[in-house]
This record gives C-alpha cells, sequence and structure tokens, in this order.
C-alpha cells in the first residue's frame, strides 16, 4: 500500500538539477521508519531484558509509536498541503531523529515509551510526505522511474534492516538494541541538510484546512482502547479495567465519528463507506494487518524469550518474508488486472491463514528451520498475493481525485489494526500463558522472556509449554481473522471469475 496521497500539480518548485536530493532525502526518512518498524519486533526481547520492561511496557513499546502515527496520518499528509511539504516533511523528520535520540539512550521503560509517542507523532508528518514530495518535486513524465527507484530502495531496507539488526543484537548483546535508534541520527541529519540546503520551499495550499478536533477525538479514542485492552505488568487485563476504558473510548470514537460527518473538512470522509467495494477495502485490511501485526509482533518474542533463539537465527528465519514480498508482488499485481483483486487477495488471505494455522500447530516443535522457516516462506507467499491488488482495490474503488485520500485511509486503518492487535493478543497471551503454568504461577510475568537465573527442569518446561500455547492461541484466533478478510475480500471485491460463473 502507499503511504501517500500523490499530488496531480505540475513540478515546478524543484530544479531538475535539485531533484535527487529530494529523492535521496525521501529514502534516508523513509528508511528510518522502515527499520525501526521491521527491527523493533526482534529488538524487543533485548529491550525487555536490558530495561527489565514488562510484556505491558513491551506493548506500549509499539503502541505508543502506532497510536500517533495511525490517529494523525491524516492530518499529516493535510499539514504537508497546508504548509508546504518541504517544511513539514522536515519537521516530520527533526521530531522523529530527536525522539530516536531519547530512545537510545533511554534509562527506563517509561522514558522509551514517551520517547515512542514524540516519533509517531514525527512519523505521522514524515510519511505521508516522503513519496508526497517525490511526486511533487517530479514531473509526470519522470515520476515513475524516481517512485521506483524509492520503493526499490525501501525494499532493500526492509529485507536487510532485520538481518542485520539481528546479526548486531547475537553478537554485541542485549545493549546493542539502542543503535536501531542512533542509526536514525545520521540517516536524519543527511536528510535535513539536503532538504534545507538543496531543496526550494514549495508553495502551500492556504486555503486548506486541518481536522484538528477529529484528529484529537480519534487520538484519545484510541488511547483508552488500547489502556484498556492491555492491562497492567505482565498479567492479563482485569474486566473492570477493560469495560471502563473501552467504554470511555468507545463514546470518544463515536464522537468522532459525529464530528466526521458535519465537519466542513473531515480528516475521514463517511460517504466513502457507503461505497461497498471502499468499505471491504477497509474492512479486510483491518482484519488481515490485524491477523498479521499480531503474529509478526509475538512470534519473535516467542522464539528469543521462549525458546531462546538467537537474533540472528530469527532474521533470518524471516528474510524469506521480505524477499517473497518484493520479488513476487509486481507479478501479483498484473493477475490482478486479468482476475480482478478479488480472487488474488482472497486466494492470498487463505495462504496466510494457513501459515498462521501452523505456526501454532507446530510450536511444540520449537523448530526454527523446520517450524517456522517454511511458514514464513508461506506467509511471504500469502501476502504477496495481497499487496498491490489491495491497493489497486483501493484506487479503484474511488474517483480519481479521492485516490490520495483513499490510500490515506487505508493505511491508517492498516496502523490501527496493528495497535489494536498488539494490544488485545498481549491480554489474549498472558491469558493462556498464566493458565498453562500449572502450579508454576510464579512464572506468571515470564511470557516471552527468559528469567534471569536458570529454572529448575520441571519448571522450565512448563514455561515453555506456557509460552508454546499462549502464542497458539493468537496464530489460531489471528487464523481465523485471515480467513475472515479472504470471505471479504471475494464478496467485496472486484471479481472477474465470479462474473464469468454460469
Amino acid at each position: 500500500m502507499n503511504d501517500v496521497k500523490s499530488s496531480a500539480a505540475p513540478a515546478s518548485f524543484c530544479p531538475a538539477e535539485n531533484r535527487i536530493y529530494v529523492l535521496v532525502a525521501a529514502i534516508l526518512a523513509s528508511s528510518m521508519g522502515f527499520i525501526d518498524g521491521s527491527v523493533l519486533s526482534i529488538a524487543t526481547p533485548a529491550i525487555r531484558a536490558d530495561l527489565g520492561a514488562s510484556l505491558a511496557d513491551a506493548q506500549w513499546i509499539s503502541n505508543a509509536y502506532m497510536l500517533f502515527l495511525a490517529s494523525l496520518l491524516l492530518i499529516g499528509g493535510a499539514a504537508g498541503d497546508r504548509f508546504g511539504l518541504r517544511n513539514v516533511f522536515a519537521l516530520g523528520i527533526v521530531l522523529f531523529v530527536a525522539a530516536s535520540l531519547v530512545c537510545a539512550v533511554a534509562p527506563t521503560p517509561t522514558f522509551l515509551i514517551v520517547a515512542r509517542a514524540v516519533q509517531g507523532l514525527g512519523a505521522a508528518l514524515m510519511v505521508p510526505g516522503s513519496l508526497a514530495i517525490i511526486a511533487k518535486a517530479y514531473p509526470r513524465e519522470e515520476r515513475g522511474k524516481a517512485i521506483g527507484l524509492w520503493s526499490a530502495f525501501s525494499s532493500l531496507t526492509t529485507i536487510l534492516g532485520p538481518v542485520i539488526g539481528g546479526f548486531v543484537l547475537t553478537t554485541m548483546g542485549d545493549w546493542s538494541w539502542r543503535l536501531v535508534f542512533a542509526i536514525n541520527l545520521p540517516l536524519g541529519g543527511i536528510a535535513l541538510a539536503l532538504l534545507f540546503l538543496k531543496v526550494p520551499a514549495d508553495q502551500p495550499e492556504a486555503g486548506r484546512r486541518l481536522d484538528l478536533v477529529g484528529g484529537a477525538l480519534i487520538t484519545v479514542a484510541l488511547l483508552l482502547i488500547a489502556l484498556g485492552l492491555t492491562g497492567t505488568g505482565g498479567n492479563a487485563p482485569v474486566m473492570s479495567h477493560v469495560l471502563a476504558y473501552c467504554g470511555i473510548g468507545l463514546v470518544a470514537l463515536i464522537a468522532f465519528l459525529w464530528w466526521e460527518a458535519r465537519s466542513k473538512a473531515p480528516m475521514l470522509p463517511l460517504y466513502h463507506f457507503k461505497n461497498v467495494a471502499f468499505s471491504g477495502a477497509q474492512g479486510l485490511t483491518f482484519a488481515l494487518y490485524f491477523a498479521l501485526s499480531a503474529v509478526t509482533f509475538f512470534l519473535p518474542m516467542t522464539l528469543i524469550g521462549g525458546w531462546g533463539v538467537t537474533a540472528a537465527e530469527v532474521s533470518i528465519a524471516f528474510l524469506p518474508f521480505g524477499i517473497a514480498l518484493t520479488v513476487l508482488s509486481p507479478y501479483a499485481g498484473r493477475l490482478s488486472d486479468k482476475v480482478g483483486p478479488g480472487p488474488m487477495i482472497t486466494l492470498g488471505a487463505v495462504i496466510v491463514a494457513i501459515a498462521f494455522a501452523l505456526l501454532g500447530l507446530l510450536a511444540p516443535l520449537q523448530n526454527v528451520w523446520l517450524g517456522v522457516l517454511p511458514l514464513t516462506i508461506l506467509m511471504g507467499l500469502g501476502m504477496s498475493a495481497v499487496v498491490s491488488p489491495l491497493s489497486t482495490a483501493v484506487m479503484t474503488s474511488v474517483e480519481d481525485r479521492d485516490t490520495g485520500l483513499a490510500s490515506g485511509v487505508n493505511n491508517a486503518v492498516a496502523r490501527v489494526a496493528g495497535l489494536l492487535a498488539v494490544a488485545l493478543m498481549g491480554g489474549v497471551a498472558a491469558f493462556v500463558f498464566e493458565r498453562s503454568l500449572g502450579g508454576f504461577a510464579e512464572l506468571s510475568l515470564f511470557f516471552g522472556m527468559q528469567p534471569d537465573a536458570p529454572l529448575a527442569a520441571d519448571a522450565e518446561t512448563a514455561r515453555q509449554g506456557a509460552n508454546n500455547a499462549a502464542f497458539a492461541a493468537i496464530a489460531y484466533s489471528n487464523a481465523g481473522l485471515a480467513l475472515l478478510s479472504a470471505v471479504i475480500a471475494w464478496f467485496t471485491q472486484e471479481n472477474k471469475l465470479r462474473k464469468k460463473a454460469p
């Protein structure tokens, strides 16, 4: 999926000889986001060990970032139009890099969580701008090549980031998770230098409105719901806690929808959801990306903290996933043109569901190379059949003038799904883990985390069995969600196979 609203405006603000600097700055900024996103799940066990972070702390290290990125992504895109793409893009980089510095030196989980929240705010300004500024700087006849280069480097970062991060964590020890954030300082510094020294400011759209009320309401709603689902410490959330926070969060969500229906400049125009193809695309995106986010967040924690596998081995096991996405997605896009996005997304989601179910089934084997690696390949095959056709489905579900908005909404939905997946599935994992320990209730805080001292043989067996049971619960439930997304895709998206049926 694209992260941006594309621009149809003529590329007059940047001289031809300076456009390369726009492209390099956009690549560097995107690399920061991709590295943090792809490496963090592998680094989470090291962060927990180094800072003494609980399971809830680990969830919030992810969710604090995703909360602000998901809720303010659409406003960030509009801000670029209102105040100028270069200036807003640069502000996002400044916030992201400054927060990365605090992340790199954070002495406690709380410091890290707050810094990650600021990172999310910066990313909400930076992510929409990275591709939008390329589209605005390059004329239409050169734009495809520039975006292709941006996409190629983004794919390379996504593939190599976890591998390099995994080997660094394995060879240098738990403290080296800080380097994941420290690398953003030189990358962001170079990007900022290029933007301010080589790229002129573009002309802002003075009449553009920002839906700040809507942004505040959806942020509060998601924050309260995430607080309710996450709970405290490493234990499953208490039901009264869930009902109280989620109840108030749902009230805030209803207030957000009420405001968006009446606002003159809504960040989320609700009339688009009357379109079955558009609303179906958002529904299947939420279900599938909820499932994908949950499994990919908790699987590395299970492998490293539960099985004792090294971060380097985990990064290698996940490598085929990124390679399959990069290599096969273009072919899936071309096939989608022939059969429609519906069949392709359905097939891909079913494959992903099978991979998730088998991960849960084979978890007790605790075998990375025979039980995990083949299934990450299967996950990659499934998602490669989804990503490009889903972008096509989203873009074709609205008028041409609204494709940027549709892409932004779809990305926001995917990120909200990731936020809620980590929040909710952490409670599920803690609940199943506690009840699978048998007579070793004192180990209830050690889901996805190695104890400081070796345990007795029976206690260690109980801990590993409970880890596997907790992950299996996550894998099975999210396999069901992936199947749900397949059903939604089949019945709501363009399906040329169904049209040909007698």
